[in-house]
């Protein structure tokens, strides 16, 4: 377990207590035999891949993740032994690699196809991948036409074993469902495809967090829960959501305290300009660590239990809030960006509103530079 950074002022902090909690929560919508496969690409949404999989391991998931082979060679450098699942394109320079470090890819045309079946020709046995089909996003997948050639002509590759087969839903989270229950048809269409040429796949995934919850019918075999393992969810208002709690706090402290005039103007280009005696605090964290640009003047933080706004354009490296209503605030105070503080509470989804954005931008912006605690919570 990593302990909080005696250097770096700003800290992340990961609960694996509450990941352990939403995971539950969401294996509770699954029928019994339906697997889950969590998505850990982009560092784990930012919660640090590393980490997160080896404590999903531990809950006794023996499938992962992840979009890209570097992140997935990261993750067996770590240690880790489990089937990983690379989601994203792939190019013939990295089959190699690919196959050398057991990973699994998901196909999503033809001509990445012939070159997996041909870098695996002289194994002893079929090399599992995935595939992937379109079905409404128009951005990775065979066409029904593809999968037609493969599967009636009987063209799929012998050195292959078609272990998944999979796609993706563009608007699970929408106000209306027509969407994605036309993506579920197209599915459908495209499964018994490959079930008409004598392949039955073991592995049918088509579910992302918003879908568990909101389309039974899409869960197959196995589901690929995203932003909800980490706490957040993007349903409508009028769906259900499930009980889920963040996993991720962020916070820093005060840096320095200063007193300013009216008239006086904070940060570049001089987009505050305090019209009252005021006290400020200069905290050190900035946009390279993750706190948005777009903050600027709109969003606040918490010192002592009460919300401070930010004044002036947010830095590279630091920030500046008024904290003229906490006279007793000194250097050293602790600041929460994302978190819990009292009765306060700030959450990813609260910038994301402020930001005009979406939860999974907030977390995934928190840089590396930012060390990551991990704990588990009472």
């Amino acid at each position: 377990m990593s302990s909080p950074s005696n250097f770096h002022p700003t800290l992340a902090t990961v609960d694996l207590t509450a990941l352990s909690h939403n995971l539950s929560q969401m294996r509770k919508c699954l029928a019994p035999g339906c697997t889950v496969m969590p998505v850990i690409k982009a560092n784990a949404y930012g919660h640090g891949a590393i980490e997160i999989a080896q404590a999903l391991v531990r809950q006794n998931l023996g499938r992962l993740a992840v979009f890209s082979i570097e992140e997935a060679i990261a993750l067996r450098q770590a240690g880790i032994t489990v089937s990983i699942v690379v989601l994203g394109p792939f190019f013939p320079r990295q089959v190699e690699d690919l196959i050398v470090h057991r990973l699994t890819p998901v196909v999503s045309d033809r001509s990445m196809l012939e070159v997996m079946a041909h870098a695996t020709r002289a194994r002893p046995t079929p090399y599992p991948i995935h595939l992937k089909v379109e079905t409404g996003m128009n951005r990775l997948g065979l066409t029904q036409e593809d999968l037609e050639t493969l599967f009636t002509t009987h063209a799929f590759p012998s050195s292959l074993h078609l272990e998944g087969f999979m796609s993706h839903l563009a608007d699970s989270d929408g106000e209306v469902q027509d969407i994605t229950e036309a993506q579920i048809s197209r599915f459908n269409r495209a499964l018994n495809v490959s079930r008409g040429g004598g392949y039955e796949v073991p592995l049918v995934h088509l579910s992302n967090s918003a879908s568990i919850i909101r389309f039974p019918s899409a869960h197959y075999t196995m589901v690929r829960p995203g932003i909800m393992l980490y706490g957040y969810h993007t349903l409508p208002s009028t769906i259900p959501a499930p009980d889920l709690q963040p996993v991720l706090s962020l916070t820093t402290c005060i840096a320095q305290l200063r007193s300013i005039q009216p008239g006086d103007r904070v940060s570049y280009n001089g987009t505050f300009i305090a019209r009252r005696s005021t006290r400020i605090a200069v905290l050190p964290i900035g946009y390279a660590d993750g706190l948005s640009r777009r903050l600027s003047n709109r969003g606040v933080v918490l010192i002592r239990g009460q919300r401070v706004p930010i004044i002036g354009l947010v830095c590279m490296d630091m920030v500046m809030v008024d904290v003229t209503t906490i006279p007793e605030a000194m250097i050293g105070d602790e600041v929460v960006v994302i978190g819990q503080q009292g009765r306060e509470t700030i959450t990813a989804k609260d910038i994301a509103e402020w930001t005009g954005t979406i939860p999974y931008e907030v977390l995934c912006a928190i840089s590396p530079r930012v060390p990551r605690h991990y704990r588990h919570s009472s």
